[in-house]
């Protein structure tokens, strides 16, 4: 069996991975630079953002796939050698008096639900395991459990098993058009190179790029670019303890003592560049929440596109019009989180077996409801 994967993200690498480990050809395609757009850029939340916002169905594809990160960590630094940063930090969302949006009540109601084991912290309580938090907050939610990825790592690491497995990925190839037979089956695709590849399979998992492709081939596929801006903090180890999350920012402390502010949520096309106005926001956000950061270095600053859809689900499965073309896009926020049982559902699914967990909410056929919460931010 063949299968040309287009887009050279962790979605795409990582199902090419679980494809080529079931005996599949397989050549992944991408246009640009590997594993360089929202995959890299991202903060590598091991948790997804307010999950009370979702579906059940969105919460039960994440548990899923959370449970098989410790063997996707085993097996990557067994494979390769190389650390993918898999660390347990815990959650803290400190709570304000002038907060806008009181997630408290959803929160407990969600954890308790999903068994995450949330704990209602005072005041003092999260200062004592957080000291450097603003001492204006009224209370914390903590989630003790959860877990962070530094993505540049775990993308290393997944590259260094494809090549381990000889599994070929291009850069700088841009599929143009996909190729199909009379009946209207995909049988491959062609590059903007004019170069052809023959495909039983052709998987779709070009993140922000999804929309354009899908057009050109007759289906729709609602996946916009939501810009994200984020900034690196340098810090000395041990200065922020935990991943701190308000609706404001987020702030993600890794083992060299750096953290990680983000990200802004931005609908403005694929604009690149980091903004005066973004990175204000952000520093400003810094000062109010954690004000033991204010002293810290700002040593960079850098911004991605992350895949939206208007309801915030991925869309994940065969095109019902395209047989032969399967789709694995429009994660939005929490495409790292959900990678892992995103490849192996879609391998399994790809090589013929039913996945063992419903996916009816993430259908590509799916007419997706528009989610003020969770969906696209207003332009």
């Amino acid at each position: 069996m063949k299968v040309v994967v287009i887009g050279a993200g962790l979605i795409g690498l990582l199902t090419a991975l679980r494809l080529k480990q079931q005996g599949v050809d397989v050549t992944v395609l991408e246009k640009g630079k590997v594993a360089r757009e929202s995959s890299w850029a991202g903060a590598g939340i091991l948790c997804p953002i307010h999950p009370w916002l979702y579906p059940d169905s969105f919460t039960e594809l994440v548990n899923a796939s959370l449970d098989l990160y410790p063997d996707l960590q085993a097996e990557l630094e067994n494979e390769t050698g190389h650390d993918i940063q898999r660390i347990k930090s815990g959650l803290l969302i400190p709570c304000f008096e002038d907060d806008t949006i009181k997630h408290q009540s959803a929160a407990q109601a969600w954890s308790d639900q999903f068994d995450w084991g949330i704990q209602r912290l005072t005041s003092k309580q999260a200062l004592d395991i957080e000291p450097n938090l603003s001492t204006n907050i009224e209370e914390a939610l903590y989630w003790q459990h959860v877990y962070q990825v530094r993505n540049p790592e775990l993308l290393k690491a997944v590259m260094l098993y494809l090549q381990k497995l000889g599994v070929e990925v291009i850069e700088h190839s841009e599929v143009a058009q996909l190729l199909e037979h009379e009946t209207g089956s995909v049988c491959g695709v062609q590059t903007s190179q004019g170069k052809t590849y023959e495909a039983d399979a052709v998987l779709l998992a070009t993140g922000s790029w999804s929309e354009n492709l899908a057009a050109q081939s007759g289906f729709d596929l609602p996946v916009k670019p939501v810009k994200g801006q984020i900034i690196l903090l340098k810090t000395k180890p041990g200065t922020l303890k935990h991943i701190v999350k308000h609706d404001d920012a987020y702030f993600v402390p890794r083992k060299d003592g750096r953290v990680l502010v983000g990200a802004t949520m931005e609908n403005v096309g694929f604009a690149r560049g980091n903004t005066v106005k973004a990175l204000s926001e952000l520093l400003e956000a810094t000062q109010r929440l954690i004000p033991g950061l204010k002293h810290a270095q700002v040593e960079q600053q850098w911004m991605g596109f992350r895949p939206g859809s208007p309801d915030g689900l991925p869309f994940l499965g065969e095109v019902p019009s395209k047989q032969g073309l399967w789709v694995a896009t429009g994660h939005y926020r929490n495409g790292v989180a959900l990678a892992p049982i995103t490849a192996k559902v879609m391998a399994d699914w790809i090589c013929g077996s039913q996945p063992n967990i419903n996916m009816d909410a993430f259908a590509p056929s799916r007419t997706p409801k528009e989610s003020e919460s969770v969906g696209y931010p207003q332009a």
